[in-house]
């Protein structure tokens, strides 16, 4: 079936809803395993409770796909220590604030009189850069392909004005090497991946076609809204049920409204002008290669790390923390010992129960009375 038939218009139809949930039936005649690595994906999934209304052999399970929770814990340190620079000021999207450090968090340094500022974009970090020429303003460059370009443009607008005071300290993340990372975990077989709306937008579908190839494993880009995220698990349980009849797998775009092959190449312009390829660490997971970008050269005046004194103490994950098996699809939420008890999305020891996208915290507030 071609993708355009899995194209949905009534997003929340029930009608529509029941129809692809029969179609997942007749295709998931064997247990089927999908990841979905985006964070508003595993946010709608569980708000919708999309996973009671799949049949029992299709289990989803949630990736690494929210990039504070893949942000590792030296570098929250780094963020702390930076907070805590005489003429420094830190300019951060919300929800990094609350993430536990090794032994704070920008929240409790801003409580203690550090200038700590929440902004929206890194323009509005730049505007405070322009306004506070005596200070250092460091932005937290925190994200996938969907924030790495517009924090690019900031970059090079800083050089074009001359703002030497603003600086961003890179925790930039790829997803398409993650992919490649997990799709190699010996401990379980993935069937699919439902692969991530915003993120396509930017590096296009066709960025996923190594996935297919090499690992065989399917790829269906979605949208947010509940029958559109019911479209992928229904067309990869399609593919699935043709892989054993020697089909090979392949992409499948079904959210071509926002997303092309290409995707966006002025963002990817940005993007390739501004940093360069590195290998990077994601906490709970360890070091994947050329998953990271770090900021070039040309502009290394505008890179935290080479601007101020950032080195910090080797950090160890908080005992019982299993963030990074659930970011693997190894456990569920639940499985958790601290999951309810010690570690809530009031008081998270965790980075998947401090971010709203995380699935600790998504699991928690829609999915725990179900289980």
């Amino acid at each position: 079936m071609s993708d355009a038939a899995f194209e949905v218009s009534g997003l929340r139809s029930p009608e529509g809803a029941a129809a692809l949930i029969e179609r997942i039936r007749s295709f998931a005649i064997r247990p089927i395993a999908l990841m979905e690595v985006c964070g508003t994906h595993t946010v709608a999934i569980s708000r919708f409770g999309l996973r009671s209304m799949l049949p029992e052999t299709v289990r989803l399970l949630s990736g690494p796909g929210c990039p504070v929770c893949v942000t590792p814990l030296i570098e929250i340190d780094r963020a702390i220590h930076a907070a805590r620079m005489p003429g420094v000021t830190v300019a951060t999207f919300g929800d990094m604030m609350r993430v536990p450090g090794s032994r704070s968090s920008l929240e409790a340094e801003r409580a203690g009189g550090a200038d700590i500022r929440i902004v929206y974009g890194p323009a509005d970090a730049l505007a405070i850069a322009e306004k506070s020429r005596d200070r250092k303003v460091v932005f937290l460059g925190v994200g996938f392909e969907t924030t790495s370009p517009a924090i690019a443009a900031t970059i090079i607008e800083a050089d074009r004005r001359g703002v030497e005071n603003f600086l961003v300290l890179p925790f930039f993340k790829r997803v398409p090497p993650a992919l490649e990372a997990l799709a190699v975990v010996p401990e379980r077989r993935l069937d699919g991946f439902i692969c991530p709306g915003h993120v396509s937008v930017i590096i296009g579908s066709n960025a996923y076609e190594p996935i297919a190839r090499r690992h065989g494993i399917p790829c269906a880009v979605a949208g947010f809204e509940p029958l559109e995220i019911l479209a992928a698990v229904a067309a990869l349980a399609e593919q699935a049920s043709g892989r054993a009849a020697g089909r090979p797998a392949r992409v499948e775009n079904l959210y071509r409204r926002a997303v092309t092959e290409e995707g966006n190449r002025r963002a990817q312009e940005a993007i390739e002008e501004v940093y360069e390829i590195r290998d990077a660490e994601w906490r709970g997971i360890g070091t994947i290669p050329e998953s990271g970008h770090a900021i070039r050269g040309r502009y290394a005046a505008c890179d935290a790390r080479e601007a101020l004194d950032l080195e910090v103490p080797a950090a160890e994950e908080p005992p019982g923390c299993i963030c990074g098996e659930i970011m693997l699809g190894l456990r569920l939420p639940d499985d958790c010992p601290l999951f309810g008890t010690r570690c809530t999305p009031r008081d998270p020891v965790g980075p998947c129960m401090v971010s709203s996208e995380g699935a600790c915290a998504a699991f928690h507030r829609y999915e725990r009375s179900e289980h």
